[in-house]
């Protein structure tokens, strides 16, 4: 068959083309950009790479939890931290949001950690409980700090029908502070409290016993309670180097707190719809900043009272 003079430059301008497609397709997989708390670097990559978008994140060679030394020199120890760190890495709107939700919430946990003598780590406890926001868990623990029914009623929280201050954050703050000075007072460890919010006093007390051990991280546990401290790790890590795991997070998105004001009630509301008109605002927002109330009505008892939070 003849080849027409035209035919033959068509078939040579198409393997011309693809060899420079190729080409570019090499040199462009041969660098790559990556972010440091110096700023941006290029790092080299082997041509066969597929590129896949994602990298691992160096561990910290030290670290502490409320003062406690971490003893990353333990293989399993560093293993563990570094699993978790990875995880949260990647949970890229997850952790983001997390961290927009902090900047709202943390600092007036920390007034109530520093009120009760507790060290500030604890203040990502419910950072990994609730990703602060007002869940209820399959065992019906709730709130930022997901507290069970019969504890919180042992740490004087109100928890009925009408109300339950469990989804109050604050007054859930200074609920979760209670336990946390009594289960130091018992174990002496702020890393043994932290896992004992998971496990309970009791199942961490067992565990110390049966395996005749003293350190947390020695223990061999449950995979949620195993997991526990180190996700805490994790998530304090990311929040105070973000840019270093890649978060770059504009100031002005973060999350900030909302004004308020505050209305004392001694006497019921039938009609918690029309109180917030009445107040100037709407039943949603009467919700929102109030999410301890549990229904559209509130019942007061003789000598009682309660704070109401409205928009200022």
């Amino acid at each position: 068959m003849k080849m027409n003079l035209s035919n033959f430059l068509s078939i040579g301008s198409l393997i011309i083309l693809f060899g420079y497609i190729t080409y570019n397709e090499v040199s462009t997989r041969t660098t790559e950009h990556a972010i440091s708390d110096e700023g941006v670097y290029e790092v080299p990559f082997d041509e066969s790479d597929q590129r896949l978008p994602a990298v691992s994140f160096d561990v910290p060679a030290e670290m502490t939890f409320a003062g406690e030394p971490v003893p990353l020199s333990i293989p399993d120890v560093h293993e563990r931290l570094d699993k978790e760190l990875q995880i949260n890495c990647y949970l890229h709107s997850n952790t983001i949001f997390l961290i927009k939700r902090a900047n709202r919430w943390l600092p007036q946990m920390q007034a109530i950690l520093e009120k009760h003598g507790i060290p500030q780590d604890f203040k990502y406890l419910p950072l990994i409980e609730s990703n602060l926001l007002n869940v209820v868990s399959p065992r019906d623990a709730v709130g930022y700090w997901q507290i069970l029914k019969t504890s919180g009623k042992e740490l004087n929280l109100e928890i009925t029908d009408e109300v339950d201050e469990r989804y109050d954050p604050l007054k859930a703050t200074e609920a979760a502070c209670k336990y946390l000075k009594k289960a130091y007072q018992k174990f002496g460890s702020w890393t043994i409290v932290a896992a004992s919010y998971n496990r309970g006093m009791g199942g961490i007390e067992r565990a110390l016993e049966d395996q005749q051990e003293k350190s947390y991280y020695d223990l061999y546990l449950n995979d949620e309670t195993s997991r526990y401290v180190f996700r805490i790790l994790a998530i304090k890590e990311i929040a105070e180097h973000p840019l270093r795991y890649g978060f770059k997070i504009d100031p002005a998105h973060l999350y900030q707190e909302e004004p308020l004001k505050y209305i004392e009630v001694t006497e019921s509301i039938k009609d918690l719809v029309s109180f917030a008109k009445a107040q100037g605002t709407n039943y949603k927002l009467l919700k929102r900043h109030n999410p301890w109330l549990r229904e559209d009505r509130l019942t007061v008892k003789r000598g009682e009272h309660y704070r109401i939070a409205l928009p200022a």
